[in-house]
């Protein structure tokens, strides 16, 4: 394939890319947008294999179909509710790519060869890709963990933590300049010990971030892999892989920030690590009034009497994969006249987008599922609101509680309902680890069990 051909293919990936991104805007359009990227990629992947002085296409072919195989069984044997995860762990992959791309642009004699400015710049390449790279891979691994429950969800705060940090990125930036004087592979130690720091500063930075916070972290996460992306492609000289990690880039850390904005946290406080938080003030306060439970048979009750139905959905439903028999349960209560909607939180779940993209594969129509500020309003003049595997995105504690981890967080105001019936397995605090003033209201009722046992047997009891 001629240099000219894999320009113009790498140009047509690229504006498939971005039709790819601007389709994954709406949820009419999501399937489209795949498509656009499933074809984007594939074309990038075969300009990429026979372009002009590649060899070993054999090797490369071989190892494509290997890790392919590997990702059909992945995605195969994932259920949706790991995916955060496996986004994270994916995350990790490309920045310890951008990583060993580093080393081994470094370490190519071709990179020695160049003179002057060019060869500063060229290391200076390698240097931050390495460092970007290296933030992502540790950063994800622990952003992993967490969502899997292997590190405790809480954020690790030690006195000093900042200034650590600020030291580190010093002594990175001199380490940088140190490197970049260097000839042959005599900075070897230097990108070495910089790895290091980097892989350090990445498990601090995610460590220092609270559970409540997570679905900001994965997009962020994202945001850094696109830019270690983009670092190779400029180490590599490819201009598609520039195009495309920036657009990964560039589009992470918009959600970041529209994420951050949704939850009424400070972005730089995020990707920072928590820096310029501002602390919760006093002690917490007491919650006030007793926890009632009531049976399936009272709650299908409660809904034959309700006219206006508000369903909260959380990580819970997902886990009990109840979306299913909770679209059977909504589509009998609108054949009776029933007003039902879907009020879902930017950040319900573990990744953005968690609830929507459950609701879409049980085939809940579009336009009954409404966001956080769609629905608030309306919450007065609800008769019923079940929440359904959710806490702390209806934890009143984010308005009147400054003493809360997630204070200042915006949440869907369930409480102002006329009644609200809570499903859970128990009593247990949600991800953020703040216990829930909603559980004990007066016009509060709790549905012990299963998600999906328990929407089952309201649905005998609806259809009985």
């Amino acid at each position: 394939m001629t240099i000219g051909i894999q320009t113009a293919a790498y140009l047509f990936a690229s504006i498939l890319f971005i039709l790819s991104l601007g389709g994954l805007s709406s949820q009419e359009s999501a399937k489209r947008g795949v498509l656009y990227g499933i074809v984007g990629m594939l074309i990038a992947i075969i300009a990429t294999v026979l372009g002009a002085g590649i060899e070993g296409q054999t090797y490369i072919i071989l190892a494509i179909a290997i890790a392919s195989v590997i990702g059909l069984m992945l995605a195969r044997k994932v259920e949706m509710t790991a995916m955060p995860q496996l986004v994270a762990i994916l995350h990790s992959f490309v920045g310890l790519a951008a990583v060993l791309v580093g080393f081994g642009s470094y370490l190519d004699p071709d990179t020695h060869s160049l003179q002057g400015a060019a060869h500063i710049i060229h290391l200076t390449e390698v240097y931050i890709g390495v460092f970007i790279g290296a933030i992502t891979f540790t950063g994800s691994i622990i952003a992993w963990g967490k969502l899997e429950g292997k590190i405790r969800s809480k954020a690790l705060l030690y006195p000093g933590r900042h200034a650590v940090n600020i030291v580190l990125l010093l002594v990175t930036i001199i380490l940088g300049v140190l490197f970049a004087q260097q000839e042959g592979t005599g900075g070897m130690l230097y990108l070495i010990i910089m790895t290091a720091i980097a892989c350090f500063i990445g498990v601090m930075l995610v460590m220092a971030i609270g559970g409540g916070d997570m679905p900001v972290v994965v997009s962020m996460l994202n945001s850094y892999s696109g830019w270690a992306a983009s670092a190779a492609g400029f180490m590599l000289g490819n201009d598609l892989l520039i195009v495309t990690g920036a657009l990964v880039g560039s589009s992470g850390a918009i959600l970041s920030i529209h994420m951050c904005k949704a939850m009424n946290r400070s972005f730089f406080s995020v990707i920072l690590g928590g820096f310029g938080n501002v602390p919760t003030n006093g002690e917490a306060k007491q919650i006030e009034g007793e926890v009632t439970a009531v049976n399936h048979e009272e709650v299908a009750d409660l809904l034959k009497e309700a006219k206006s139905i508000v369903i909260v959905p959380g990580y819970g439903m997902a886990v009990a994969k109840a979306q299913y028999p909770i679209y059977d349960m909504v589509q009998t209560l609108q054949k009776v006249g029933k007003k039902v909607r879907f009020a879902i939180h930017p950040v319900a779940g573990r990744l953005p987008g968690h609830m929507n993209v459950l609701l879409a594969e049980a085939n809940v129509p579009y336009d009954i599922v409404m966001e956080m500020d769609e629905i608030n309003d309306d919450m007065p003049d609800t008769d019923l609101v079940m929440v359904i595997g959710a806490n702390d995105v209806v934890n009143p504690s984010a308005q009147d509680d400054p003493a809360s981890s997630i204070y200042g967080m915006p949440v869907i105001e369930a409480w102002k309902a006329e009644k609200v019936i809570i499903m859970k397995r128990s009593m247990s605090a949600g991800y953020s680890g703040e216990d829930n003033p909603l559980f004990y209201k007066s016009n509060s009722e709790m549905l012990y069990g299963d998600a999906k046992d328990s929407v089952e047997k309201i649905l005998g009891f609806l259809k009985g």
